[in-house]
């Protein structure tokens, strides 16, 4: 019996002993577990304070937090890109034009008399608001971060192309030399086209770049070089013609540009710091323009 007793003796003197070595050996959980949508958090370890139950022993704490839905902030690239924008809005110009005997106008011969319809005049040069027309086809359109994306820098390249309706039978030639002057043919649609490659740069600010409809604006300047430019007329006399030169227009656009937007709803506006035709010519014709632009951002 002595030796079956001393075994029983040392088997529960080694049991005791490897209990006591769990008993302060570290645990290998986590603090923190991630289960789908729940986040489950272990506290009180051993090297944090224990709460005591009144019997000596340590409880452990565990706090569940249930994140349904939510989501992370999403991450915002420096530099992006947008393609093919379009703008639609109406174009109209502050004529400051000196059309009396003594104005350059009158004096530089661009304004000539053929027939009996008298030399142009502010009245020959009145548009039609409502048909009078903007748009813009933007190649590309990019936003480069400057501040926390709140601040930034756009920038892009593409055509601005304008069509002035004229509610009179005002005419532009270019032979011998361009001229305007008053046809004796009524006309259902007479206009002037002039289409510009244009650079436009952008201070823009957006209010929360972190929400797709939050409220920004853009302001800035945009250099634009005469691409292409034609008279186009219809009559009943003679059908469609189109006459196409530069018609001493200037060949360069300086313009202050602006920008309103509310996700994906924004307006632009423009404002010639340059007359639409040369100085030479004495015609001092500002154009501006208002629309709406279909843009991402």
């Amino acid at each position: 019996m002595k030796p079956l007793a001393c075994t029983a003796v040392m088997l529960l003197a080694t049991s005791m002993a490897f209990s006591q070595a769990d008993s302060t050996k570290k645990s290998d959980v986590p603090d923190t577990i991630k289960v789908g949508n729940f986040i489950i958090i272990k506290k009180n370890k051993e090297n944090t304070n224990s709460n005591d139950n009144g019997n000596g022993k340590r409880s452990t704490n565990v706090t569940i937090n249930i994140h349904g839905g939510s989501k992370e902030k999403k991450k915002h690239s420096n530099v992006s890109t947008n393609y093919f924008i379009l703008d639609l809005g109406f174009a109209n110009f502050r004529d400051q034009t000196n059309y009396g005997a003594g104005g350059l106008a009158q004096t530089s011969g661009y304004l000539k008399q053929i027939g009996p319809g008298g030399k142009p005049d502010a009245n020959s040069n009145g548009l039609i608001s409502g048909k009078s027309s903007n748009v813009n086809l933007w190649l590309f359109m990019q936003k480069l971060n400057l501040y926390k994306h709140v601040v930034n820098l756009k920038y892009g390249l593409g055509l601005e192309m304008y069509n002035f309706r004229y509610n009179h039978s005002l005419s532009y030639r270019k032979d011998p030399s361009p001229y305007m002057f008053n046809d004796s043919v009524s006309f259902s649609k007479n206009k002037l086209f002039a289409e510009y490659l244009t650079v436009p740069f952008m201070v823009n600010v957006n209010t929360n770049p972190d929400k797709k409809r939050s409220f920004s604006f853009s302001a800035g300047v945009s250099a634009g070089y005469l691409f292409a430019s034609r008279n186009k007329q219809i009559s009943n006399e003679r059908g469609k013609q189109k006459y196409k030169g530069d018609f001493n227009l200037n060949p360069w656009r300086l313009a202050a540009i602006g920008e309103l937007g509310l996700g994906p709803v924004r307006l632009y506006g423009s404002y010639s710091f340059n007359a639409l035709h040369k100085d030479m010519t004495g015609i001092e014709q500002y154009p501006y323009v208002v629309g709406v632009r279909f843009s991402n951002w």
